[in-house]
């Protein structure tokens, strides 16, 4: 491996309505969060069902599309680069914040529903 690459697949449903901002140089941005679950049996033989929530970022044309075709429970397969930074809340409490910024998008499940938009 000559070179590594900060690469991050999902696929996922929404779990709320996305947050559309309009910066002052005309350009948006979007957040939101998917949920992704996976499905185990334990030792006792029980399935367990295990749920991530990621936190999404996405810029400019992607934060676009967001903006009109995503919604809370939607299913989306999205592509892009895990990043971290932290931050001090108005208590002065340091936080840490991973997101994973959208290169791609696409819309899964969407038959039927603005499909012909």
């Amino acid at each position: 491996m000559s070179t590594l690459i900060n690469k991050v697949q999902l696929i996922g449903n929404v779990g709320n309505e996305p947050e559309i901002t309009n910066l002052e140089s005309g350009k948006k941005v979007a957040k939101f969060s998917i949920a992704t679950n996976e499905s185990y049996k334990n030792a006792q033989g029980e399935k367990v069902q295990n749920t991530q929530w990621h936190n999404i970022v996405a810029w400019g044309k992607i934060a676009e599309i967001v903006e009109k075709y995503v919604g809370k429970g939607k299913e989306v397969a999205l592509e892009g680069k895990l990043t971290s930074r932290s931050y001090e809340t108005k208590e002065g409490e340091k936080r840490y914040v991973t997101e994973v910024v959208v290169d791609e998008i696409l819309l899964l499940g969407i038959k039927g529903d603005n499909a012909t938009e």
